[in-house]
């Protein structure tokens, strides 16, 4: 089937992961059926619209792999794609709309409409414009404007009756007319509301599905009668179940990390995110967790199996999947991506071979532990240091324990005869000593992983002494032991 659909954001803000998501789903279906998607920024908002905000709008979509068919810096047939820059259509069809006589200017002032709405509030009533502007006489206007008033255009809502609608997801939808209230289409400003610009642009641009979160599924009725009024044919409504966070509330930017720049700086990786976003709602038959590809994910891809209920938002199912995304690289692939971080913590330049081969074995090592690429300077920082920084806990928990210095020491002592200083020669070495000081292998091993890493989580001791050297490592256990001893 033809399938053209959009994403339209409104620059107010980051680019969050309920945005990703209605615009993933978005791109998945058009890809599907070999359709298009295109990209619409709804800047109406005249406050808060920025184009700092449009720019990471792009950037997060580019970094995501999510590309656009028509929209800003591709063009296409159906532009502007901004829509500032297509005011002149939404007057267009305004004033079509008052010669029809379906909508009318409205001179309350917002001081007024809110003392009414909390008049109504307090009364129990539900707040909505109660019409007094809706029959206004020729001199009434005239009164107004000579005062100085500026008028929004109101849509006249139909007071009886249900405006009903048939949902992808939800099923059938109906809502009372009554309950719906005039709208404002058009502000004194001559820019249009959310609702009557969202028609005219869909309907211009021959949209065929409309996907968006269900918070826009109460904006539906009023944007259906729209349609009616203007004779538009209706493309098809999917509305994405809530994303929640781990607490149940939905997810917000009090649960933090919600923006794509924030986890493209914590080093997640694209195809990672856009796996565990495609999951949030919406599952294969068969409930696969991995996809080898987007090709993969788009192929299986469909609305159908769009569920209702709300999504969790779990970050620890997120890092496993990274994790399991990060394994999958080459250890060329890995170090391009983790050397930015490597860099800004002044750990390596990464200019000489020397170094980056060095690099790349510890990066190795440190691979399967990692589940974003963020955590390369926490695991690795003793690698590249002279001085290692220990963890107070790990100290007082293992090197301050009973006889450990002894034991160190003594150990110091074992290793410096060991020849040649490689893994199969060093663990030979420890295994020895634990069997001779009659010990249990943590026994040793722990306080020696802390005394050269001062970590208590690293890769293999043995692979992580090997690469460390045996120079490096006999000097680490002799700091150790000065610090214990001071």
């Amino acid at each position: 089937m033809n399938v053209r659909v959009r994403f339209a954001p409104s620059p107010t803000g980051s680019l969050h992961i309920g945005g990703v998501r209605t615009a993933l789903f978005n791109w998945l279906l058009a890809k599907h059926y070999n359709g298009e998607f295109i990209l619409r920024i709804e800047d109406t908002d005249e406050l808060r619209s920025t184009e700092e905000s449009t720019g990471s709008i792009f950037e997060g979509l580019k970094w995501l792999g999510i590309d656009w068919d028509e929209g800003p810096g591709i063009g296409g047939g159906f532009g502007p794609y901004t829509q500032m820059e297509r005011l002149h259509i939404y007057r267009e069809y305004a004033e079509k709309l008052l010669r029809k006589k379906v909508v009318y200017p409205c001179y309350c002032t917002e001081e007024e409409l809110t003392e009414r709405r909390e008049k109504a509030l307090k009364e129990r009533i539900p707040p909505g414009y109660d019409g007094r502007c809706s029959h206004l006489s020729e001199s009434e206007k005239r009164k107004f404007e000579n005062e100085g008033r500026k008028s929004v255009l109101r849509f006249r809502v139909p007071q009886d009756g249900v405006t009903r609608f048939s949902d992808i997801v939800r099923g059938d939808v109906e809502f009372k007319n009554s309950s719906l209230h005039d709208f404002v289409i058009l502000k004194s400003s001559y820019v249009p509301t959310f609702n009557f610009a969202n028609v005219i642009d869909d309907h211009l641009m021959e949209i065929t599905h409309v996907i968006r979160g269900d918070e826009h599924l109460s904006n539906t009725p009023r944007q259906i009668l729209l349609y009616q009024t203007l004779g538009f044919e209706m493309p098809e409504f999917a509305h994405l179940p809530m994303i929640l966070g781990s607490d149940g509330a939905k997810l917000s930017k009090r649960h933090g990390a919600i923006s794509v720049q924030w986890f493209k700086k914590e080093g997640f990786l694209p195809g990672a995110l856009l796996n565990y976003l495609a999951l949030l709602g919406w599952g294969t038959t068969d409930s696969q967790q991995i996809f080898n590809s987007k090709e993969e994910m788009i192929e299986k891809f469909s609305l159908d199996r769009v569920g209702k209920n709300p999504a969790v938002f779990d970050m620890k199912k997120l890092e496993w999947m990274d994790g399991y995304y990060i394994r999958k690289l080459s250890i060329d692939e890995l170090f391009e991506l983790v050397i930015p971080y490597l860099r800004e913590s002044n750990l390596i330049e990464g200019r000489n071979s020397r170094e980056r081969e060095f690099a790349k074995k510890v990066i190795s090592l440190e691979q399967e532990r990692l589940k974003k690429l963020s955590e390369i300077t926490e695991f690795t920082d003793f690698f590249f240091t002279e001085d290692v920084k220990y963890d107070s806990k790990a100290v007082d928990e293992i090197l301050r324990k009973g006889s450990v210095p002894e034991l160190l020491e003594s150990f110091s002592g074992k290793l410096t005869k060991v020849e040649p200083f490689d893994i199969p020669t060093v663990e030979k070495a420890a295994k020895e000593f634990i069997n001779e000081k009659n010990l249990k292998g943590k026994d040793l091993m722990q306080p020696v992983r802390v005394a050269i890493t001062g970590k208590k989580a690293t890769p293999g001791l043995f692979e992580v002494m090997v690469l460390l050297g045996k120079e490096k490592v006999l000097r680490r256990i002799n700091k150790a032991l000065e610090m214990l001893r001071r």
